[in-house]
């Protein structure tokens, strides 16, 4: 099997010889780029499994590169970036990134993220090929019967509680903003409405989490959004 290929995409040298020596070093394939239209290029002719995007870029902002890739790919974006504040956060999820990690990061958790964004991919994968049942540690949903199960049992949600946990199944490991909860779960005529939400996300909770003090399969980012965590 072909070793993963990662698109880094740094105009630091420091900090892009940095990722791809632990890249090297951790058996990954990489290429480099160190200008947006550079990675656009690469991304188009190589097709990588996953792209580490800078957002701060010295001919064009990363925003507008994860956009125009998004036009014809679905490769795992994860942004590494020194912009720290939830709007930017928000903006480059919403516009199609699957992570964020701020500068400055540790090697260990750039790597923990990629081995999260290489399990979901699997995941995927693996359910194209068997899709109608998903399974995540003791939480099963059949699809096809339209029903969800904790440790066998059925469990009895409501219609949006269904919907809100097929949707975070549907994306496991990668962040789904507030934004884009509301307008996949009820529409444009939703959007924003946070907290709304957050009593659907705390109901359902209730239901799957052992301990919904110390969730375990739905993590919260606080001012984005929310995640579930593959257990």
């Amino acid at each position: 099997m072909n070793k993963p290929l990662i698109l880094v995409v740094e105009d630091d040298t420091a900090v892009r010889n940095l990722i791809v020596t632990t890249l090297e070093t951790h058996d990954y394939r990489f290429q480099a780029a160190p200008t947006g239209e550079i990675a656009i290029m690469e991304a188009a002719s190589h097709n990588p499994d996953v792209i580490l995007l800078d957002l701060g870029l010295p001919d064009m902002d990363g925003i507008d590169i994860i956009r125009k890739i998004r036009t014809w790919s679905k490769t795992p974006i994860i942004v590494i970036s020194a912009r720290s504040e939830d709007t930017d956060k928000i903006e480059a999820l919403d516009a199609g990134a699957d992570d964020y990690l701020t500068k400055p990061f540790s090697v260990e958790e750039l790597l923990a993220r990629l081995r999260v964004t290489f399990r979901r991919l699997n995941d995927s994968r693996g359910e194209a090929i068997q899709n109608s049942v998903f399974q995540n540690g003791d939480l099963k949903i059949d699809y096809a019967g339209g029903c969800a199960f904790m440790k066998e049992k059925e469990l009895h949600l409501t219609p949006i509680e269904y919907k809100l946990l097929c949707l975070l199944a549907k994306n496991v490991g990668k962040v789904l903003t507030h934004t884009y909860i509301t307008k996949e779960i009820w529409g444009s005529a939703w959007d924003n409405d946070v907290a709304s939400l957050r009593v659907f996300m705390a109901t359902l909770r209730k239901k799957i989490e052992p301990n919904p003090s110390e969730p375990m399969y739905i993590q919260t980012h606080i001012g984005v959004g929310y995640r579930m965590l593959k257990v």
